[in-house]
């Protein structure tokens, strides 16, 4: 019997020391989730490279204008790629594509709501639109054709 109290001791004593050996993990974890928050709040720009050329990812992007019910002003070429805007009631989007090599394009979206305010959301959403196109379109060029049954 005199055993047992000594052996919750020593489990609670353990317990206590792994949950002291979390803290500084999850501590670095919730820093780390800052410090990305911070960022884009800092830059006001949603940034993704997509393995795509870059006419791929322009297409894709004004794929995505479309289906969320964007306007699109114009479409304009920079030194470094293409500038798509867009428009919705309260918007001014902007669309940075950069090609990096003939097969990997940067996408730079920054979503303004007017004067100083930027919409993070609205990049964001922009950036997985025009992903979530991309993805189709590879897994459209890629399907294999259905096998054909022959009869004997």
């Amino acid at each position: 019997m005199s055993n047992t109290p000594r052996a919750s001791l020593l489990l609670a004593l353990g317990a206590c020391a792994l949950l002291a050996a979390c803290e500084p993990l999850a501590i670095g974890l919730a820093g780390a989730g800052a410090s990305m928050a911070l960022r884009y709040n800092l830059d006001n720009i949603a940034a993704r490279t997509f393995t795509a050329s870059s006419e791929e990812v322009k297409n894709a992007s004004l794929i995505a204008i479309e289906r969320m019910g964007l306007s699109l002003d114009t479409t304009r070429t920079l030194d470094s790629g293409e500038l798509i805007l867009a428009r919705a009631k309260n918007r001014e989007i902007e669309i940075e594509v950069e090609p990096i090599t003939r097969l990997a394009t940067r996408v730079r979206i920054t979503a303004r709501t007017g004067g100083i305010f930027f919409d993070q959301a609205t990049a964001i959403e922009l950036v997985q639109q025009t992903e979530k196109i991309l993805e189709a379109g590879v897994a459209a060029k890629f399907t294999p054709a259905a096998p054909r049954l022959t009869s004997n």
